[in-house]
């Protein structure tokens, strides 16, 4: 258990500092007033000025969090702070790109996990070539044969393993497969059957799967990329099914859900635990950029309205919003982790 908390610190404190640091470094890129570069939230366990006495670098006692807080993105304006070094002063696009490189920099990470991984173990293939089906399998059974390319799902294109596993865990009792055979495309419906034991989905269609990994730099640059696409389109997904009820806000998960992932990647060796950072961080980024009122891509949102009326919102409407936004995000999160919990148990 403290070996869990341990990792669970650690990667979240990997995300959350690389996540501020994107806001960070481009506010002091473009000379804006930083009071503060926190990681996690509450009180200050550890806190210490800059060389210069502007910026306070602390680390907060719950490790969940983080923020880097800058002059000018609250109402009431800083007198001691020179006009040109308020964040409203800027251009548009300076702010834009403070704004941005908080989810950019989640994105770089975990493209830079990813490329290690794949330079360091090896890259797994992510064909969609069924290598094998198993004998008296729901698959064999409904005619899929090895050799198929499995083109969609359910009417889903189907680019990587990765989507194949994603549409199959969203269909439930039964899937079309669109497959490639002698370059002409076939739909087959299967039933799969009830399995337990199978992956999370708890069903099973007996279909195999290629364990071929590549190495080499190349390799690892190629598996970087297309794992990134991938993971990227399974977050979309995962996010639209949520709105059409493919997926419900139960399956969601908080920081107990996190820790709970942790706990278990754990055992499965380091690697896995790397690939978790990636996969976490990739979420981090593409969910904050949702232009949602408090995430970094609701005031990117308010930011592209303002270049496009030619004059920006009044401060106090944009940061009653966002408080709005706040305190919907804040239920959600409690929801979340009390469902978390009773999971647990």
């Amino acid at each position: 258990m403290i070996l869990s908390i341990i990792y669970f610190v650690i990667i979240l404190g990997i995300i959350v500092f690389v996540h501020e640091f994107g806001h960070f470094f481009f506010a002091k890129l473009f000379n804006i007033y930083v009071y503060e570069f926190a990681i996690g939230m509450g009180p200050k366990i550890f806190s210490k000025k800059g060389k210069k006495g502007e910026t306070t670098y602390s680390i907060r006692a719950i490790p969940i969090g983080g923020f880097c807080q800058l002059a000018g993105e609250g109402v009431e304006e800083d007198k001691e702070i020179p006009k040109d070094r308020l964040l409203q002063s800027k251009p548009v696009w300076q702010r834009l790109l403070v704004m941005f490189f908080g989810a950019g920099n989640n994105f770089l990470l975990a493209l830079i996990v990813l490329f290690f991984l794949g330079l360091i173990i090896g890259s797994p293939s992510n064909s969609t070539i069924i290598p094998g089906v198993i004998e008296s399998s729901p698959a064999a059974l409904a005619g899929l044969q090895s050799g198929d390319k499995i083109v969609a799902i359910n009417g889903n294109n189907t680019k990587t393993l990765d989507d194949i596993q994603l549409y199959l865990a969203i269909s439930n009792d039964k899937a079309v497969f669109s497959i490639l055979r002698d370059k002409e495309t076939k739909d087959i419906e299967i039933t799969p059957l009830k399995d337990e034991e199978a992956a999370k989905m708890g069903y099973s269609y007996g279909i195999k799967f290629a364990n071929e990994v590549e190495h080499g730099f190349l390799a690892a640059i190629k598996y970087s990329f297309t794992k990134f696409g991938s993971l990227i389109r399974q977050i979309f997904i995962t996010i639209k099914q949520l709105f059409i009820g493919g997926v419900s806000v139960k399956d969601l998960s908080g920081p107990v859900g996190i820790y709970s992932a942790v706990d278990q990647t754990k055992s499965a060796g380091i690697s896995n635990l790397f690939y978790l950072l990636a996969l976490l961080s990739l979420n981090v980024g593409f969910v904050n950029l949702i232009p949602f009122p408090a995430f970094d891509g609701g005031r990117i949102l308010f930011l592209i309205i303002e270049k496009l009326r030619g004059k920006p919102v009044k401060a106090e409407t944009e940061n009653l919003i966002h408080n709005i936004g706040f305190f919907i995000l804040l239920a959600l999160i409690i929801y979340v982790t009390i469902n978390d919990i009773i999971k647990l148990f």
